[in-house]
This record gives C-alpha cells, structure tokens and sequence, in this order.
C-alpha cells in the first residue's frame, strides 16, 4: 500500500490546541455504516449509544512527566524524554541535541537531579540515560537491588518522584498553546504512570459518562499499554507494509478477558486499546510486549467498535481506522473538516463500527 493513499489535507485552523471544556463536550461523530449519514453528536451522548452486551475497555494508563529539561556543566541546553525504564536508573530515551552530547555527558535538572547520557539502542535515535538522584556522576543513580522487591520499588518512586519535580508532560509537538492544567492531558482513570502520550480518545470521558454507560447496561473494563514510540513515531516508508512499529507493554486483566469473550459488542476507547486486546488474541498471552501493526486485510478477533480521535495524515493511527471503516474514512474525515470538528490529540472524536467487509481488502481504494 502506497503511503499517500493516507494523506489528506489537514489545516493548521483545525488542530486543536486546548482541550474541550468539560471534557464530555467534546463534539462526536458518530458512524453507523456506509448505509446510514454520520450523526453529530457529542461524548456526553455516549450512554444513549451504549446499552446491554456492550463492554467498554478502557486504557488505564497514565502519562510521566518525561521531559527533562536540562543544561550541560558548560551550560548548554539540552533536553531528555524519557521512554521507558530499563532497570534501577536507567531509561531509554531521547536526547537533543543528540550529536552533540557523546556518551558520559552529565546534564543537570537541579541540586538532586542530573542526568548521564549513554550509548544509543537503536537506529531509531534512542539512547541509554541514568537518572543520578545525587545530582552528581558520583551520586546515587536510584541503585535499588534489582533482585530485591522492596529496593526495586524504593529506586522507582524515588525516580518518579524525581521526574514529577523536573520533568513535564511532553505535549505533542503540534500542541503550541501551554497547557493550564496538566491533569487534562490525563484520563480521568489513569492509574500507573508509565507512558510518554496520553491514550487520547479517553481524555473526552468523564465519571459522570462512564457511570451513565453502565446505568445504561453496558460493563467498563481496563487495559493497559504504554504509549511510546510505537504509538506515536510517525510512518517515514513509502509503502505502508514496510513501516515497523516499536514494541509496547501491554496487560489485559483476566476479568476483561473474560468480559470480551462474554460481550455482545466490545467498544474499544482509543486505538492503544485496540492494539491490547488484538495483541492478546493474537498472541494468546495477556500481557507482553507487541509491535503489532493493524492494517487491511486485518481478521478482526476482539473490537467490534471503537471511539477515537481525528489523526495524522499519513499515520499508523489512520491505517488502523482504515482496517475497521475502510475507505470511508476519508468521507467521515472531509465531513468531519466541512463542519468544524476539532482534530488530534486535544480535538473532537468519532464512534466506529466495525466493517465487516473492508476487512478482507487487501488494497484501499485510490482516494477521488
């Protein structure tokens, strides 16, 4: 598949800056199929579109405060975004300005903080960094023992507790407004903080909504999978099949397990969510580390639906809706544009169901 098969003219007027206030007034488009108009709606209309046999999952996860904002000894600025914790003090993570920060430079975040930036990991421009609580190169760089249960959890608060001094809530890059209040690039049932985006379609529902779905019949489940690179790395191959995606924790609980398997409808809330449970079935394994890249033809086993955001052109994010819709993506999308709905991370949001018979296509029609 051709990338540009995914493009579409996105206007700089349409990328949200500030999220929808309340969060369940974020505008919803919702699609019942090629033969059926969307319908403008919006989250907070979500429990009437819910009822029993429907289970809603939902990614738990919460966003770290990742972004290090640093200075060399010299006094150089320099930055680090943390990614993922490798072990007592060490992360994987990305480091500007890469080529000018050599392996062993000690960048400082304050009097108990510095940061060493090691060798690179990949070709993808992560590198190794060790979190120096003592501030120093000879401090304590959170040296838990790593067989050791109680040391290994004392290492990680302290690290965290560290990150929530220093460190920020990385906004996506297209996002230039500040953000008043860092909880709402949060979902209101975040639980372990562990990922360096928000799973975005969760940040439109609110207890009030969820508490309405259930009234309404419907179960709400949690998953968890750790947005990172893969997520978020945008597709830089000309053809689609060739773009590999970064590995990502994910766990599904067993209960939720159970409840897809139970459900008449699973609703899955953001894409990260889809990839868990696909993952799972896949796999056979409820939690592990996936790279797992939907796209058409895809044998859908688990989603049936799904509640998203508007997406980058040229995304893994839009393939995956492509494999659910098809290529009426591109009609939901230019009338999503035509009426002024709000996209990307901080933007309105669309209900998908699944169809059915895009599914075993294997090339997307060429856009008119």
């Amino acid at each position: 598949m051709d990338l540009d098969l995914f493009a579409y003219d996105l206007p700089e007027r349409a990328v949200a800056q500030r999220p929808a206030e309340p969060r369940d007034a974020a505008r919803l488009l919702v699609d019942r199929g090629p033969k059926a108009p969307p319908e403008h709606r919006i989250v907070r209309d979500l429990p009437s579109l819910v009822g029993p046999g429907d289970l809603l999952v939902v990614n738990t996860t919460r966003v770290l405060p990742a972004r290090l904002r640093l200075r060399k000894e010299t006094g150089g600025q320099a930055e680090v975004l943390v990614l993922e914790r490798t072990g007592p003090g060490t992360w994987e993570a990305l480091v500007r300005p890469g080529r000018r920060l050599p392996p062993g430079t000690v960048l400082v975040a304050g009097d108990d903080l510095a940061v060493e930036v090691g060798e690179p990991v990949a070709d993808d421009g992560r590198r190794l960094v060790r979190l120096l609580l003592g501030g120093t190169a000879g401090g304590d760089a959170a040296n838990g023992d790593g067989g050791n249960g109680d040391g290994e959890q004392s290492s990680l608060r302290a690290e965290l507790a560290a990150l929530d001094r220093y460190g920020a809530v990385p906004l996506p890059p297209y996002i230039t407004a500040p953000l008043d209040d860092p909880e709402r690039y949060q979902t209101v049932y975040a639980e372990r903080p562990a990922s360096v985006a928000a799973p975005t379609a969760g940040l439109h529902l609110t207890p009030a909504v969820l508490d309405a779905c259930r009234a309404a019949g419907a179960r709400v489940e949690p998953v968890e999978l750790i947005v990172g690179l893969g997520t978020f790395r945008p597709i830089a191959t000309p053809r689609v099949e060739d773009h590999r995606m970064h590995a990502e924790r994910y766990r599904v609980p067993p209960a939720t397990w159970e409840a897809c398997a139970a459900a008449s409808r699973v609703l899955a809330v953001g894409t990260t969510t889809v990839r868990a449970l696909e993952a799972a079935a896949v796999t056979g394994e409820l939690s592990g580390r996936t790279d797992l890249f939907i796209r058409r033809p895809w044998r859908w086993r688990v989603v049936d639906a799904l509640l998203t955001n508007f997406h980058m052109p040229r995304s893994s994010l839009l393939v995956l809706v492509d494999a659910l819709v098809g290529p009426r993506w591109r009609q939901l999308y230019a009338e999503a544009l035509a009426e002024g709905y709000r996209f990307l991370s901080f933007g309105d949001a669309m209900l998908l169901e699944r169809d059915d018979e895009v599914a075993s296509r294997a090339e997307p029609e060429e856009p008119a």
